[in-house]
């Protein structure tokens, strides 16, 4: 940025892109001059008409969604690998086994970065997260799904988007607009229709749990998010995960002498993805995504994830696809658009 003293000279005055930087030399501000964000520029001349002082900024929100996209994918593959790992192991087992598993991934990752240890005043919220989204989402959905199919446990879930919105701006205290709101209970409506025209009309012991996995998690995914926006998201989920590993330890080592095993392939394969895939890289995405683009966003993204674990449903474990699943699917793709740009 240029600035004339008010002698004769003129001189160029450096920017830091680093740090904000202070020109207090009195002069003027000249056409086409840029200034930084965090730039302070204090002068003692005037702005020339026309003259314009520009603020550059990176727009977050393409990347916080692709992030979130790439969650939910991640979580959309969960029911039908958690069906694959039952065929080896029990529900116990499979849950603490996998805990175990992400945690060591977690850990490895954490002390190849040198992360120090979270600050004290953060680890209650890190036990909220570990709480919800490691321990008990996993242990309700996979009892569950002893009893539920793949596709049904699916669309219950879907509830989710608004639970976790309804956690967002209880826990923040921030309140979406008018639209947002209309177009998440429209979306919720839709998948719990599509859930109670699935079933019948019953609610099972399966649903029971389904619906307590739904509260837990969303209270996991809102203290999630707010922590991501304090520190890395790889790093929320890695100490979450770090901070089970004892109790699942002990928990695999009973489990497992309790609990049959029968390794195949499918069986390993789902306790490898659910493990890595699903709690570890799937929340580490998801995070991040969160905190780019707030959370009550980002959990609308969720309404598409039972269409696509109907979709691997059927591909991955032949099951029947419902007929209404292609209507559901379309009102629920335009409850996505109009909460993603809906003012939140």
């Amino acid at each position: 940025m240029r600035a004339q003293d008010s002698a004769t000279a003129t001189r160029t005055i450096a920017v830091s892109t680093t740090a904000p930087a202070a020109d207090r030399t009195s002069g003027t501000v000249h056409t086409g001059d840029t200034a930084r964000t965090g730039d302070t520029i204090r002068t003692g001349g005037t702005v020339r008409t026309g003259d314009t002082v520009r603020t550059a900024r990176a727009d977050p929100l393409p990347r916080g969604t692709l992030l979130a996209t790439l969650g939910v994918f991640a979580f959309s593959l969960t029911f039908p690998s958690t069906v694959w790992g039952l065929e080896s192991f029990g529900p116990w087992s499979l849950v603490a086994v996998r805990s175990v598993l992400a945690a060591l991934v977690a850990g490895a990752f954490l002390l190849a970065g040198r992360v120090p240890l979270p600050e004290r005043r953060h680890w209650a919220g890190l036990a909220v997260v570990a709480g919800g989204v490691v321990i008990g989402f996993p242990l309700l959905t996979t009892l569950a799904l002893q009893t539920s199919t793949t596709s049904h446990a699916a669309v219950v879930v879907g509830l989710l988007p608004l639970t976790t919105a309804a956690f967002a701006a209880l826990r923040t205290r921030r309140r979406p607009s008018r639209t947002f709101w209309c177009a998440a209970v429209a979306g919720a409506v839709v998948v719990l229709a599509f859930t109670v025209q699935q079933s019948g009309g019953a609610v099972s012991r399966g649903d029971l749990y389904l619906f307590g996995a739904l509260l837990v998690c969303a209270a996991g995914y809102t203290e999630g998010g707010r922590l991501a926006r304090l520190m890395p998201g790889w790093q929320v989920i890695g100490w979450a995960l770090v901070l089970c590993l004892p109790l699942m330890a002990v928990g695999s080592a009973v489990a497992l002498s309790a609990e049959p095993v029968h390794l195949n392939a499918h069986g390993v394969l789902g306790l490898a993805w659910v493990a890595v895939g699903s709690t570890f890289f799937g929340l580490y995405v998801w995070y991040r995504g969160m905190a780019s683009i707030g959370i009550p966003k980002a959990s609308q993204l969720q309404l598409a994830q039972p269409l696509l674990t109907l979709v691997w449903s059927v591909v991955l474990l032949g099951e029947t696809l419902p007929l209404a699943a292609p209507l559901a699917a379309v009102a629920v793709l335009v409850c996505i658009a109009v909460t993603q740009r809906a003012r939140s």
